[in-house]
């Protein structure tokens, strides 16, 4: 079978991986300043064969490795850390931090995800008597901001590589280190942040009679838009709506003249996204007009993910070489409240995608937790408890990658529907 010929040598590769997926969890970097991430990736395409393309909207890079005629197959991982102290106790744990001094970790398993893919680009490379085609590998800068994504294609990103006949990504979660979960249709929500500033007149804590109290209208804005999602969305469909954070003021005897809000909602359904983000601005518009608030409130969305809708057809084909690799192992990925924006770039090239998850939790450490009825106590991504075990993570990952791939790549396969 050509996609267990190309994943033989995976173990004399396998120390090395490791080593890597430790230097990347040690040395993580935030958002847009992945400089140290992106210059070994770069070095490790160039050395594997890849064209590349570096500084693709701003940190991003691009590898490209044609071996004759056949389909495009384009490969992502993210690189980006988040601003978190470390508290997982590794010997191999982040005491980084950013110039501004925050402590900073990839507590998301973006480490896992640069080294699986790296991992895959190189054994596809080693093993290309296997295949025909062109793989693109894509490494995303930024996906924390929700903007790395469409840097890249606002960079010209379609002008770098060959047209994609496919796009292909994966995600490292709670579950299993070993299990492959895929989905089709919506599997990530969209996600939007809003900003809400309130406007009122400030006063001495004293004279309430003679301010409009911005505080008060922002705690009844926040038992209210409760009601958006319980009383405005149908029972059938799934949204979130959280306040994540309410800031006014900067001492007790003094009413300030603004507070303002920060709100987050998921949602799966463009026509749910939509009666969510008018419910907010109309329950607060209403309190602020009741409330007699000089100016209506400023909602400003500030930062946006899109929806991940997996296509059916690519990811019937995904599990199917996913089944046949991993049998029993292949389940099925639970619709994820997470957000992701790597479908930003195959909506804009055009082309059908799926995405993936991966487990990376210990499995014995899962099991325990299954039978105690304490799943939900397992460090989740975010967390700076979370530490994805190294192995079969990373194995699976990189078989992954190579599998789904091989799906389009392998001599004698079909084309890419």
């Amino acid at each position: 079978m050509s996609v267990q010929s190309v994943l033989e040598p995976l173990d004399t590769v396998r120390a090395e991986l490791e080593e890597l997926y430790r230097d990347l969890h040690a040395h993580p970097e935030l958002s847009h300043e992945e400089h140290r991430t992106a210059g070994l990736v770069a070095q490790r395409l160039r050395a594997d064969g890849f064209e590349v393309h570096e500084g693709v909207g701003g940190t991003g890079v691009v590898g490209v490795l044609a071996h004759g005629e056949g389909p495009v197959v384009l490969l992502r991982a993210d690189m980006d850390a988040l601003p978190v102290r470390e508290a997982t106790g590794l010997d191999y744990a982040s005491t980084a931090t950013s110039a501004d001094g925050e402590p900073v970790m990839h507590a998301c398993g973006h480490d896992v995800h640069v080294t699986a893919l790296l991992g895959a680009a190189h054994l596809l490379a080693e093993g290309s008597q296997h295949w025909s085609g062109t793989l693109v590998a894509l490494f995303q800068p930024g996906e924390e901001h929700g903007d790395g994504a469409k840097r890249m294609v606002d960079d010209g990103l379609a002008d770098l590589i060959p047209s994609p006949d496919v796009a292909l990504g994966q995600h490292v979660l709670v579950a299993p280190a070993g299990h492959v979960g895929t989905r089709s249709g919506p599997v990530l929500s969209a996600a939007d942040s809003l900003r809400v500033t309130i406007h009122g007149r400030g006063a001495h804590g004293s004279m309430p009679h003679v301010a409009v109290d911005p505080v008060v209208v922002a705690a009844t804005a926040v038992v209210a838009l409760q009601q958006v999602v319980s009383r405005s969305v149908a029972p059938t469909e799934t949204a979130v709506l959280t306040v994540g954070s309410i800031r006014a003021g900067t001492t007790a005897n003094v009413i300030p003249d603004t507070a303002e809000l920060l709100i987050n909602i998921r949602t799966f359904d463009d026509d749910t996204r939509q009666v969510v983000l008018d419910g907010v601005d109309r329950v607060v518009q209403g309190i602020c007009a009741a409330a007699g608030t000089p100016h209506p409130a400023d909602v400003e969305r500030y930062q946006s993910y899109p929806l991940t809708d997996n296509d059916e057809g690519t990811t019937q084909r995904v599990h199917e070489a996913f089944a046949a690799v991993f049998g029993d192992a292949v389940v099925e990925l639970p619709l994820q409240s997470a957000s992701e924006d790597f479908s930003d770039v195959p909506t804009a090239l055009g082309v059908p995608y799926t995405y993936w998850g991966v487990g990376g939790t210990d499995p014995e450490v899962y099991r325990r937790a299954q039978e105690e009825g304490r799943l939900g106590e397992l460090p989740v991504n975010h967390s700076p408890a979370f530490a994805p075990v190294v192995q079969p993570t990373l194995d699976t990952g990189v078989s992954t990658l190579v599998t789904a791939a091989m799906a389009w790549l392998a001599k004698g396969e079909p084309p890419a529907v």
